[in-house]
């Protein structure tokens, strides 16, 4: 996303409940620092950063404070100290609505998000259900902080005792230093006590490296690149949106069972071929996109780098989404304790 993740989505998808566009700033000098998003980089660690957990029992809702950062200016993230990977531990059992990021000043106010380079948050004790050597993605946002919305009657199943893992990078292109900024993630949540009835949603994140680290790099002119992963389970697709980086043109998801596309997104690019946006695409109106057991799921990313040269680590393409399993149980499979042998063998997020 700056190319500054989203994302990361996302990465990411601003909401199943309307179709908006989704915020990706660019960041021409992206890298990668571990797990799925990642690619092993090593910085510099940041000292003092903390991770401050607030729970609202009476609004049901969760705040977590990351920082305090600092950002001097024009420094990009490869020689900004980072953010050690912290770890949130859930309190209790139920179900996380939705994710609200911004970025603030110790007075409480706003920094701009441009600063951030990702956030992303992986459930230590689940593995992803397209790709099980990973851990599972529950989270991301870049510089657009994009707003996580609430999907009416599904939710993000939790339980007490759950490892988030939060990995965080920074950066400043600005010519203004921001000395104690803080990352804050408001979180809506639905305990155990006495819930309304809800249905788990799973995160879905098709990627053009497949099951690899998602970075790659992005060679001058125009280029494709393609990725697949088996769907293990049968489900509906309730929603996609997108994460690419600049000078990118479009991304397209197919199902091997189908002669259409699942979703084409077009992205939208300024005229020194920068990332605006990537489009929203719901399926949740008609009663969901119907994926089955031993489906293809095969994405493809087209990019025009007009820079003239190669960019190392300088484009991802992925689909992310929402999915409802038709058999909720047989994910049940996918928990584990964090670092067991169990569906880690595997598994990376290395620094």
């Amino acid at each position: 996303m700056s190319v500054r993740f989203i994302a990361v989505f996302l990465f990411t998808f601003t909401t199943l409940a309307q179709e908006q566009p989704m915020q990706t700033p660019h960041d021409m000098e992206h890298m990668q620092h571990g797990g799925f998003m990642q690619g092993g980089m090593h910085h510099q660690v940041a000292q003092g950063v903390k991770l401050d957990v607030k729970t609202d029992a009476a609004t049901r809702l969760i705040t977590l404070r990351i920082g305090p950062l600092r950002l001097p200016s024009n420094t990009s993230h490869m020689r900004m100290p980072q953010p050690p990977d912290l770890v949130w531990t859930v309190a209790l059992s139920g179900w996380l609505l939705a994710y609200h990021p911004k970025l603030v000043d110790s007075s409480g106010g706003a920094v701009p998000g441009l600063v951030l380079h990702h956030v992303a948050f992986w459930n230590e004790n689940r593995a992803d259900f397209l790709c099980p050597n990973k851990e599972e993605h529950i989270f991301g946002a870049g510089g657009e902080l994009t707003d996580w919305a609430q999907v009416p009657g599904f939710g993000y199943r939790v339980e007490k005792g759950d490892r988030i893992r939060i990995e965080t990078m920074v950066h400043n292109p600005t010519s203004n230093a921001y000395e104690q900024t803080y990352l804050e993630i408001a979180i809506p949540y639905l305990d155990e006590a006495s819930p309304p009835p809800v249905r788990n949603l799973y995160p879905a994140w098709v990627d053009v490296m497949s099951c690899g680290n998602s970075g790659y790099d992005l060679p001058a002119g125009e280029s494709k690149k393609v990725g697949s992963v088996t769907v293990k389970y049968s489900g509906l697709l309730l929603g996609v949106g997108g994460h690419m980086h600049d000078y990118a043109r479009q991304l397209v998801l197919e199902d091997s069972r189908s002669k259409d596309p699942v979703a084409t997104l077009a992205a939208k690019t300024d005229e020194h071929g920068q990332l605006l946006s990537m489009p929203v695409v719901t399926f949740f109106q008609t009663g969901g996109y119907p994926l089955a057991a031993g489906d293809r799921l095969t994405v493809t990313a087209t990019y025009d780098n007009t820079s003239g040269k190669s960019l190392r680590d300088g484009a991802m393409g992925i689909v992310v989404g929402y999915f409802f399993p038709q058999d909720p149980a047989a994910l049940t499979s996918l928990r584990h304790a964090p670092g067991s042998e169990h569906g880690l063998a595997g598994m990376s997020h290395e620094h």
